[in-house]
Order: C-alpha cells, then structure tokens, then sequence
C-alpha cells in the first residue's frame, strides 16, 4: 500500500497542492535537460584525447609488419585481438575487431543469419517464424533490430540475478522457432543487474531444440564498474565448453564508453567454429576494419591493466552522479510505497520502477517541466511495458547542477502522479 493511500482526502489535497507549486516553480524555468540516452559526458571523452596524440609514425607497422595503412587483415590486428581478448576472457582464436560499434557487430550478425543461416542452417528469412527470447526491461535498440527484421519477440521477466530461466529453459526446448536470446549479462541495461554464477551456468546449458539458437551476450559493461568491489560475471564461453556447447553464445563489446564512442573498436568473441563461419562472408562484406584505431588503443592502453586503470578514472567522474541520483530519490520517494529502484555497482543506467500505470504519465509530466527521458515502454519489446511503470535514467551525460534538478523534477512527477492516481480511487 502507498503512502498516499493511508490520507484522508483533504490531506492528500493539500499534499498535491504543494507539489504543484514545486512542479511549477521548475516549470517556470523553462529548463531543456537532456536524460534520453547513456552517453558518456564531455569530462570522460576529454580523458582519452591522448589517444590523439600518438605519433603516425607509430601507427603505421603492426607488430607482424602489417601495413596499417594499407588492405589486409580482415578480422583484427593480433595485437588488437590479445588485447581485447584478455579483457572478455576469451583466446585471441576466439576474437573478432570490428568497427567502432559493438551494435553494429550485433545487427551484421542478425542480418547474416536471415540472409545466409548460421553454419549450414536454413536461412531464417526462409522460415514461417523467427522468435527471440527478451529479457525485459532491457535495451531497446536490441529489440529495435528484432522489429526491422520481423523477428517475434517473447517477454522473459528479469529477476534480481538474470533472467527467469525455468521460463527461458522450457521456451527453447519446445520451440524450434526461438532462434536467440539478447542479454546484457553485467550490469544490465537499465537494472544494473549481473547474472549469477548459477543463471550463466542455466543458460550455458540450454537443450535449444533449435541448432541455430545463439545467446547474443552483450558484455557492454564488462570493466564499467563504479566501485573498488565490482560484480563477477561468470565466463559464458567457458561455461558453454563445460556443457558441450561450444557453438551455443556470441560475445560482443566495444570501447565506446571506455575511449570514444564515434571512434571505439568493437569486439565479436565466439567458438573458433562460429568465427570461421562468419569470417566466410566477411571477406566478401568488407576489405577490413580501422587498423589505425585498433593499433591507436592498443599503444594507448598497452594491456588490461591499463583499461582497468582508465576505468577508474570513468568512475571518479560517474559515481558521484550516481550518488546524486540516488539519494535524491531516496529524500523524495524513500519509504512511500510508490516507486522502487535499483542501486547499480556499475553500467549506464538506474532503473526506476513506479506505480503501475504511472511510467507514461510520469515521462510525460517530466517532459512538460523540461527533462526529456528515454520513452516510458522503451525498455520493453514494441515499446509497450504492460505494467507500464519502468523509466530508465541516464545520469552520465548532464552535468552534476542539471542532473539535480532533472532527478527533482522526475521525482514531483512520480509523487504528483501516485498522489493524483491515490485521489481518483476514493
């Protein structure tokens, strides 16, 4: 029961008229803060414009002699490859280096396996039906590319440690026609939650009744921690290994929150056999990635240990503003029944849960006193969140002043439309 629900008409009456003025004293300042999307501020890219500096000269010879300047090598410099390999945890046989979209990897994989099949398999064009597992909320531009490609996709409800795998496990088994499941296994977008050990080892084990059933594992957030004590992830592929699994995951990333996001390098990790099959129809898509900028970020962080240090430096700028976010909504909405949210140990994203029924009301009143958020229902396939009550805050991008008064404002929202929705039912 809601806090707003235990008051008596005229008091919740007077509780609305003070958050109207509230409200309103921030909608006569005609502010435009910005909340859509998990962007990195402009504090985090100044960080990494050394990257810049290194010399031409220094970029032009690979360590195999390869030419960077020049065509060849399709699917990454080695020294690109042990690099990000280390931080996936995976052998560098097991490693592609894309272009600088991890997103970009995920839609040419999409893409492939409609037009050409995966491994031998039919095209999935050719087939009656083609679904997807989703795990939800999550990332809208997953479901994005389901909906252009006329993918199905299915609800799976998120838990506190992954997805519900007694519904995941029963769905693949019966069902030729799943194909996949996306996931964002570490600090998930927008809960922020990291699968358990025992959720990785579910999912490593999957019986899919389908051949051509892949998890696309979307690390994004592998080293994107905001404390000392990160989450652990479990290793997916070796977890698949264990399991006779070999083929069963793909593996993305990228470095666009760690260097730039218009200039990062994107990572595609899998069984040798997975990559060997990609790589058919890669020597035919492209003549090859950005060897300058894969060998850029490797002179730039040398091994791990310097993404790891890099990472730190992301968090003494990001945690704060996590903080912020917070605490206000524990000054706002703590102890009122009308609203819950996570407490992230790393990512992008704080996840905010309303009443049900409130999320596009809330988004809407927010808009209307000047913060713009990502779209009530984008979290969920189709943009329809049926409880209708998940809002995904960005905190990364507005500077500490703005963030304050766009937490403030979303808030009043939350509290003025649980206060009004308490009114109307009595």
């Amino acid at each position: 029961m809601s806090f707003y629900s235990n008051l008596s008409k005229n008091e919740l009456l007077s509780e609305i008229d003070k958050l109207e003025k509230r409200y309103n004293a921030f909608k006569e300042q005609n502010l435009k803060l910005d909340m859509t999307r998990g962007k990195p501020c402009s504090e985090q890219l100044d960080m990494s414009m050394e990257i810049l500096d290194i010399p031409s000269k220094e970029l032009r010879k690979a360590a195999d002699g390869t030419d960077t300047f020049n065509y060849g090598i399709l699917d990454g410099l080695p020294e690109a490859k042990a690099l990000f390999a280390e931080m996936l945890e995976v052998d560098k046989s097991e490693i592609i280096i894309g272009g600088n979209s991890s997103l970009n990897l995920m839609y040419d994989t999409i893409a492939r396996a409609m037009s050409l099949g995966i491994l031998g398999s039919t095209p999935w064009s050719k087939l009656d039906k083609v679904k997807f597992l989703c795990p939800s909320p999550g990332y809208d531009r997953h479901f994005a590319i389901c909906e252009l490609f006329g993918i199905e996709m299915i609800v799976v409800e998120m838990k506190q440690d992954g997805p519900d795998m007694d519904v995941v496990e029963r769905l693949v088994a019966d069902d030729e026609s799943i194909k996949g499941m996306w996931c964002v296994p570490k600090y998930s977008n927008p809960d922020g939650i990291t699968y358990s050990d025992e959720v990785v080892d579910r999912i490593a084990a999957l019986k899919p009744k389908a051949a051509d059933f892949r998890v696309f594992w979307d690390n994004a957030y592998c080293v994107h921690h905001l404390s000392d004590k990160p989450d652990k992830l479990k290793n997916i592929l070796t977890a698949c290994k264990a399991n006779g699994n070999d083929n069963l995951v793909y593996i993305f990333s990228s470095t666009s929150k760690i260097t730039f996001p218009g200039a990062g390098v994107a990572m595609m990790a899998a069984s040798v056999e997975n990559l060997n099959g990609i790589r058919k129809s890669m020597a035919i898509q492209t003549i090859g990635h950005d060897k300058i900028n894969q060998l850029r970020h490797v002179k730039y962080f040398k091994n791990l240990d310097g993404i790891n240090a890099h990472m730190k430096k992301h968090a003494n700028i990001l945690k704060p503003k996590f903080d912020i976010v917070l605490q206000i909504l524990e000054e706002e909405l703590g102890g009122k029944g009308i609203a819950s949210w996570n407490k992230p140990n790393g990512g992008y994203f704080v996840s905010l849960n309303t009443l049900d029924n409130c999320a596009k009301e809330v988004e809407k009143l927010s808009l209307e006193a000047g913060v713009v958020l990502t779209k009530a229902g984008a979290t969920f396939p189709y943009g329809k969140d049926p409880r209708d009550r998940n809002i995904r805050i960005a905190p990364t991008l507005p500077p500490v002043e703005e963030l304050k008064k766009a937490i403030e404002i979303l808030s009043i929202s939350v509290q003025l439309v649980s206060a009004r929705k308490a009114l109307s039912n009595m």
